[in-house]
């Protein structure tokens, strides 16, 4: 098997084509390469964290270390949402520590985002731990 996304001659990714068809080809391998959904839960966790942090005084709910950690732990969920991405093997670490941050936001930032980042956090921690590459099924013996 060729590496992810490398063109070959008799892979999904033919030469030839738009170029639109062949990205849109190599997009859909990669979603189906990697715990996709699950690693967009997590980044769109951390960037509601980090957003919710610059919300108005009368709106935030705590001043100053609330502010810093929402930086903290937003990219932290960033990071392991790319993670999950780029290195799929260490799936499961990834989803661990991307639950374990978003139960700490809840503490630590604004109700975690106001309770929509953690709870995103949450679900794309959760998808990544539990996705798993689909596995080639083996061709039957005729009898």
């Amino acid at each position: 098997m060729s590496a992810v996304g490398a063109p070959t001659a008799r892979g999904p990714l033919r030469r030839g084509g738009h170029a639109a068809a062949r990205g849109w080809r190599w997009f859909a391998m990669f979603r189906r390469t990697r715990p996709f959904w699950g690693g967009l839960w997590l980044v769109l966790s951390g960037w509601v964290m980090i957003d919710m942090a610059d919300f108005p005084l009368g709106v935030v709910l705590q001043g100053g270390w609330s502010t810093s950690a929402a930086y903290i732990l937003g990219g932290a969920q960033i990071l392991f949402g790319l993670v999950a991405w780029s290195a799929p093997v260490h799936r499961r670490l990834a989803g661990f520590l991307g639950v374990c941050v978003a139960l700490a936001a809840l503490v630590g930032t604004n109700l975690g985002g106001f309770l929509i980042g953690t709870l995103l956090g949450i679900l794309g921690g959760s998808m990544v731990w539990g996705w798993g590459p689909k596995k080639d099924r083996g061709r039957r013996a005729r009898g």
